[in-house]
């Protein structure tokens, strides 16, 4: 049995929820086929639900989040895992329902565990985290619908946040001509250093949605926000375009009609990052540490330690995060 630091959210006699770092032990944790160390997390917007008592995403508190872990496998019951691993663990129902990664012990099955990729170290597997593996997600089904690199700009709506800004820095390393989508002017710069190549005010995607159909402008498109700004790209896609969508913090409904698939032979493409097979999670992984391979990842990320985390899950909250947030176990 060890001892270890854990951020643990709680819900109070009065039915509002705390959270702060607590001592935890190693048997305290659920049943599982391996037992991880855990090196770094990510902190990513369904972990802030969770940890603000989202009952949508966690059922049962107290529970600590952290849907995204790399660490060092320290028990295994599977001869596919042995003491010593390095390893990736998102996804699943780590951090949902399951003692997650903001705590620096996880005991999980081993179908939910990736043996980390020689071209990633674990830091930067946690740079990039669901939010990477969800990007690489998008634009791998662009591709399969036939998005190809050309003049035409591809568009990537929440920008600045996690999954948004690494869709900016890997279509740019592609060879997209990126147009990036933010509500927070101040962060164009930011947003051009990662290869945005045109910078595209929120309002200007929240306009029309009254109209049935808009002028041609995408060649496709990354949308993290959903909502009526989703439909709205969908309206503004080039003749056989397609828009992957993998977000809701826009809405989980919009204002749709038949138009523009009818019309133009556009596509609507659904992403998920969540509980999709282990094989496809590290084929994924193999791109982002090959031929995917970022060179830019520090200047995406801000790190943090367990003790900062509730500051940071407020201001991702209140809508001010930008970039990735790299959460330091050791």
């Amino acid at each position: 049995m060890a001892i270890f630091k854990a951020l643990q959210t709680s819900e109070n006699a009065d039915s509002r929820f705390e959270t702060r770092v607590v001592e935890r032990t190693t048997d305290d944790l659920p049943k599982g086929d391996v037992l991880i160390r855990v090196s770094y997390s990510s902190l990513n917007y369904k972990d802030a639900l969770s940890a603000s008592g989202n009952r949508g995403v966690t059922r049962n508190f107290p529970h600590t989040p952290g849907i995204d872990a790399a660490g060092t496998v320290v028990e295994s019951s599977v001869s596919e895992l042995a003491k010593g691993d390095e390893v990736i663990v998102t996804g699943y129902d780590l951090g949902m329902n399951t003692a997650g990664g903001f705590g620096q012990y996880i005991r999980v099955p081993a179908a939910w565990v990736i043996k980390r990729p020689s071209g990633l170290s674990l830091r930067d597997a946690m740079v990039l985290g669901t939010a990477g593996l969800t990007a690489a997600l998008c634009i791998d089904k662009l591709e399969q619908a036939g998005l190809e690199p050309g003049e035409a700009p591809v568009l990537v709506t929440g920008a600045t946040g996690g999954v948004g800004s690494i869709a900016v820095a890997l279509l740019a390393s592609l060879g997209y001509n990126v147009a990036a989508v933010t509500g927070k002017a101040d962060q164009a710069e930011f947003l051009k250093g990662l290869g945005a190549k045109q910078i595209v005010e929120r309002s200007a995607l929240q306009a029309g949605v009254e109209k049935p159909i808009l002028k041609e402008q995408w060649a496709g498109a990354v949308d993290t926000v959903g909502g009526d700004i989703l439909f709205n790209v969908v309206k503004a896609l080039q003749r056989g375009g397609s828009v992957a969508c993998c977000g809701l913090t826009a809405g989980t409904g919009f204002q749709a009609n038949v138009l523009p698939f009818i019309l133009r032979g556009v596509n609507l493409l659904g992403v998920d990052s969540v509980e999709i097979p282990l094989v496809v999670k590290a084929s994924m992984w193999d791109k982002l540490s090959l031929q995917w391979k970022l060179p830019n990842l520090s200047d995406l990320v801000q790190e943090i330690s367990l003790q900062d985390l509730p500051g940071a899950i407020d201001r991702m909250l209140a809508g001010q995060q930008v970039g990735r947030m790299l959460v330091r176990l050791d």
